[in-house]
């Protein structure tokens, strides 16, 4: 493993917060550890968070499904952001039924829990590859606050993340009438309410595969989208999307909605043809982590490219965009730009 100098975190104090989040509501006859978990990290209104997905690991002398230099480059440069917590957008291992490939994940990431670095992991379809109850076990042996939950919520000073599993329906059946309980039940002075989840609602992406890789957004994530920016119409909150599956970045916006696309955590990559509307326009592979900071009622988020060459590695800021909470009358507030 690399060597890492870094020290452990100190105890985070907890603040008491303005804004205050409800109880998940009981339901009546199902024992409560059966009901989605509402983690609270006990953060106050400045955190920063890092998302990104698509790692694939195994066995390192497995090239071709990941890039074992770049997983490692990413895990050390994540835990060095010292961030509060870590999302994944899914397929953190390459075959979910292999408790190898979860070994090379234990081993790989001990860094974030010597560090005590939460992870907050969306389920991705390589998660679930082969033996579907093996995989869950791997799966869930690894994140037991989820308590076996393949959906869930996390709240962080006024904000409220969300994390689906795309391989359920997202709008409907038990996780869409949940996911419609939580908006529903949105305190009015949330900030900003996260969605994770592995398939993206938008990409530039296509399953055509012209240039060697490459999946179209499903019908039921362009279904989530249509629900999310009608929701967005209706609420102060902002709503950001972080997606995987294309083992790329994207950002995208619709309805005042923020979608992001970060798969480009060490998966084998390959290039996309960019939509001329795409606010991101890049012909490259593009390694990343995308680094979100939160303070009182902006938010940034930052792409962290990893730009490999012959000679030498280094880490730029490729793409960046500030949110704010929308304003009753006003448009969006946010900027963004390129570096």
């Amino acid at each position: 493993m690399y060597k890492n100098k870094l020290k452990p975190r100190t105890a985070m104090t907890l603040v008491v917060l303005l804004c205050t989040f409800g109880s998940a509501p009981a339901t009546a006859g199902v024992p409560h550890h059966s009901s989605p978990p509402r983690i609270n990290t006990g953060l106050g209104r400045s955190f920063r968070f890092v998302a990104y997905g698509d790692t694939r690991f195994t066995d390192p002398a497995n090239t071709k499904a990941a890039n074992p230099d770049v997983r490692h480059r990413l895990v050390d440069s994540i835990a060095a952001a010292r961030s509060d917590f870590i999302t994944f957008g899914g397929d953190i291992a390459y075959n979910g039924d292999n408790p190898d490939d979860w070994k090379v994940y234990d081993q790989e990431t001990a860094i974030w829990r010597k560090l005590r670095i939460p992870v907050y992991p969306a389920l991705g379809n390589h998660d679930l590859h082969g033996d579907i109850k093996v995989a869950l076990d791997n799966f869930f042996a690894r994140f037991p606050r989820l308590r076996r939950n393949r959906y869930y919520s996390v709240r962080a000073g006024n904000s409220l993340m969300l994390t689906l599993d795309s391989a359920l329906d997202e709008t409907s059946g038990p996780q869409g009438r949940w996911l419609r309980k939580q908006f529903t039940h949105l305190p009015g002075c949330t900030d900003f309410v996260f969605l994770v989840l592995h398939h993206p609602p938008y990409t530039s992406s296509s399953d055509d595969k012209t240039l060697g890789g490459g999946h179209s957004a499903r019908p039921a994530e362009e279904k989530l989208a249509a629900y999310l920016e009608k929701r967005q119409q209706r609420i102060r909150a902002r709503i950001v999307v972080f997606s995987g599956h294309v083992h790329n970045y994207e950002r995208h916006e619709h309805g005042s909605v923020t979608y992001f696309v970060s798969g480009g955590g060490g998966a084998h990559a390959y290039p996309i043809t960019r939509a001329p509307d795409d606010p991101y326009q890049s012909n490259e592979v593009n390694y990343h982590y995308l680094l979100v900071e939160v303070k009182g009622h902006q938010l940034t988020a930052t792409m962290h490219r990893l730009e490999l060459t012959a000679s030498e590695a280094r880490w730029t800021e490729a793409d960046s965009i500030t949110i704010s909470p929308l304003v009753s009358g006003a448009a969006p507030a946010q900027s963004a730009k390129r570096r």
